[in-house]
């Protein structure tokens, strides 16, 4: 199948309606067949649940093409078990873990034309969400909601190669303790935009935050977990005693390679504030960078700094074998890849 005629180099990260999406409809107490569709578009009553009690969830991966032309996602199941975990959450109906996977492959086959090339730094994100679309006024679940996938050709994350970045440590709690912290809806990346606009106009890339509960330990960015690297070269990834980091599967996969293909050790724990000068490295881990390199970390009281000039060894070398792995110049030992059939 040919491609578009995209300049796929110059591609930003930014929304562009491809052939088709996919739409499947939950009514009375079941999951429609589905169906992908060219109408990019959704009409609601104004008195729908997603605009009244934000019953809504998504997920966020990528489609793109590997060193010998397959098209391929990477752990796809793991964003439909997640997806149906936030959904349970906020009393969703979840989509069939299976169904997913399959309304996936049947989207990225739809839009093969639109998977960026390898070589290009580009692909296809892709976007599954799930809103309440049945009329709600009292305080209650929906009964009906619609499952739907849009596909979209983005550039690489980085123009010009991986750099280090700044981050501040936020004034703001990006989740309650004990709340929906772990779980992928919309609700908790809106507590995120205000803090977000104001770290960019303060020079910051992202934010760290602290746990909601103590203000003590480190939890994560506004759209990606945080990883260390001690003295020793082992790994180190925060965990929350109040449960409220998202699951990572990019962060999972950095600690399975880390493990089984570099041979590192690596620790799971809470990770205090004020122990992060005590290591050399630090990173931002998630599906659009991968592993986004942290030079810098600013707090009212404290700078950190690992620095700015070039990549720590190891978040180099953990972003090089997965993103290898993805591509297929590194043997794939977990059967991460998920091949698409497209002809």
């Amino acid at each position: 199948m040919g491609k578009k005629d995209i300049d796929w180099g110059a591609l930003g990260f930014a929304y562009q309606p491809t052939d088709y999406s996919y739409v499947s409809n939950y009514k009375d107490g079941k999951w429609d067949e589905g169906t992908l569709t060219t109408d990019h578009s959704i009409t609601l009553s104004e008195c729908a649940g997603i605009f009244h009690y934000c019953q809504e969830v998504f997920e966020g991966l990528k489609a793109y093409t590997t060193e010998k032309g397959d098209i391929v996602c990477f752990r796809p199941e793991q964003n439909a078990k997640r997806m149906a975990n936030s959904a349970r959450r906020i009393v969703m109906p979840p989509f069939p873990e299976d169904r997913f996977v399959d309304a996936v492959e049947k989207v990225v086959r739809a839009n093969a034309a639109w998977v960026p090339p390898f070589g290009s730094g580009a692909t296809l994100y892709i976007r599954p969400l799930m809103i309440a679309t049945g009329n709600v006024i009292g305080v209650k679940p929906a009964d009906e909601y619609q499952f739907r996938i849009l596909v979209t050709p983005v550039g690489a994350y980085y123009k010009g190669g991986v750099k280090p970045v700044k981050v501040q440590v936020s004034k703001y709690d990006r989740a309650a303790p004990h709340g929906t912290g772990n779980i992928k809806a919309g609700l908790n990346y809106a507590m995120s935009l205000l803090p977000s606009v104001e770290a960019h106009a303060a020079g910051y890339a992202d934010n760290m935050y602290l746990d909601p509960e103590t203000r003590t330990y480190v939890e994560e960015s506004g759209g990606a977990n945080f990883l260390f690297v001690d003295k020793d070269g082992n790994l180190v990834v925060p965990q929350s005693h109040t449960d409220s980091i998202l699951p990572s599967i990019t962060r999972r996969s950095l600690v399975d390679v880390a493990e089984n293909y570099l041979g590192m050790k690596v620790t799971q724990r809470p990770v205090r504030f004020d122990e992060i000068d005590q290591f050399v490295e630090c990173g931002m881990c998630g599906t659009a960078a991968v592993i986004s390199p942290v030079g810098e970390v600013d707090s009212d009281d404290k700078k950190v700094v690992y620095g700015m000039e070039h990549v720590g060894p190891v978040m180099k070398k953990l972003r090089e074998t997965l993103t290898g792995i993805q591509s297929g110049e590194i043997e794939d030992k977990f059967g991460w890849v998920h091949k698409i059939d497209v002809e």
